[in-house]
């Protein structure tokens, strides 16, 4: 055999090996690649809870973990917890645990995070000492924009209920088959004046121990623009609410559809602030199916059955209960029978005295009547009538 065959046989071989040491080699540096990012992600999450904290909300993990080796990361928090701490940090306003958070991120796209949250929720309100149990059958979160500030970001829960634990009973507030939550920096930048839209869909939602009226299931959507935030960086929600008054901001409902039955009601506005930190503006509202509504709130039984004080201050401050149960008894005397005839006529009253404030109108092909519903410093008006209050935001 020549010299030239034995040096191309040699060759040869050298070549079978030459694949497997580079899919190697290159094995061993993705590994140590996948490892070092793992690392750097703790040190992200540490880096922002840091910052989180010094807005007033601490968050935890019992126990984290990082795994989903080799293509992505998937980072695991077991018992986990989320407190807002007053600005002197000697309350804790609100606390809430849940059982685990599950954060995916793909090794090729880290800017887009995936979460998943196990049920159930606690939330205890440290002000009333209330605790609250949160349920779903799936809650994701989707976050386009990390380890930076936030760009675009979703959450979704599916069959959520809210209870309130009065011992061990659980009390039902409210249910809704899915709602979803969107936003996303629609002007500016994060650190420069950003401009956010949000939008709210909730399907099916009830909210039970209030009113009847309340309990039957709804369809909600409304699309909200914020404007007046200095930037995106965390801070506590007192101090971001003064920010967007001082600088002249306001929330516009650019649209707001809620429906529920045959009653339909739209509207769409802008919100402000006052310097005491309450809602003012003017929202144009719109509602078909008003001559079921207004029966439904049970106006006549509520006068047959003597009117609570609590609500007069709400729709009529400064009038006493006792007082108007009196004036019916007088009417009674004076004219037999009178005082019912008013009782029982109270819902035709309501619905004439809405339909001279409103103007009529057409909405999604039946007839509806207009109407402004105003807020002044925190006091809600529909009309003249003062039908709610709304305590201040900060």
């Amino acid at each position: 055999m020549s010299d030239t065959t034995i040096a191309a046989g040699r060759r040869s071989r050298w070549g079978l090996f030459i694949a497997p040491v580079l899919l190697l080699i290159l094995a061993v540096a993705w590994s140590g690649f996948w490892f070092y990012a793992a690392s750097q992600a703790g040190v992200a999450a540490d880096a922002w809870r840091a910052q989180e904290a010094k807005a007033g909300r601490i968050y935890d993990c019992a126990k984290r973990s990082v795994a989903g080796f080799p293509f992505r990361f998937e980072i695991q928090c077991s018992g986990a917890s989320v407190a807002l701490v007053s600005q002197n940090a000697s309350k804790t306003p609100f606390t809430a645990k849940l059982d685990n958070i599950l954060v995916v991120g793909q090794i090729y796209d880290p800017k887009h995070v995936i979460a998943e949250f196990s049920a159930p929720a606690t939330l205890v309100d440290g002000v009333t000492q209330n605790t609250f149990v949160v349920n779903w059958s799936k809650g994701r979160s989707s976050v386009i924009g990390l380890p930076a500030v936030p760009e675009r970001a979703s959450i979704v829960f599916d069959d959520p209920s809210l209870d309130r634990l009065d011992g061990s009973v659980q009390v039902p507030l409210a249910r809704a088959k899915r709602i979803e939550l969107h936003g996303r920096i629609a002007e500016g930048s994060p650190a420069d004046h950003p401009v956010i839209e949000t939008v709210l869909q909730v399907s099916q939602g009830s909210i039970q121990g209030v009113h009847p009226l309340l309990a039957e299931p709804f369809e909600a959507d409304t699309r909200a623009k914020i404007t007046g935030l200095s930037d995106f960086t965390p801070k506590p929600w007192p101090q971001r609410f003064r920010e967007i008054q001082a600088a002249g901001g306001h929330i516009e409902i650019v649209q707001s559809r809620i429906q529920q039955g045959e009653m339909i009601a739209v509207a769409a506005g802008t919100l402000g602030l006052s310097a005491s930190g309450r809602l003012d503006g003017e929202l144009q509202m719109t509602v078909t199916g008003l001559e079921r509504v207004i029966p439904a709130l049970g106006i006549e039984k509520m006068l047959e059955e003597g009117v609570p004080q609590a609500t007069l201050d709400r729709v009529a401050p400064g009038v006493k209960s006792q007082d108007l149960n009196n004036l019916f008894g007088a009417l009674d005397r004076a004219v037999p029978g009178l005082g019912k005839v008013i009782k029982q006529n109270a819902n035709a009253g309501i619905a004439a005295g809405i339909n001279a404030i409103g103007t009529e109108s057409t909405l999604e092909g039946r007839k509806a009547r207009t109407f402004p519903l105003k807020f002044a410093d925190g006091a809600v008006l529909l009309g003249p009538f003062k039908v709610g209050q709304i305590p201040p935001l900060y």
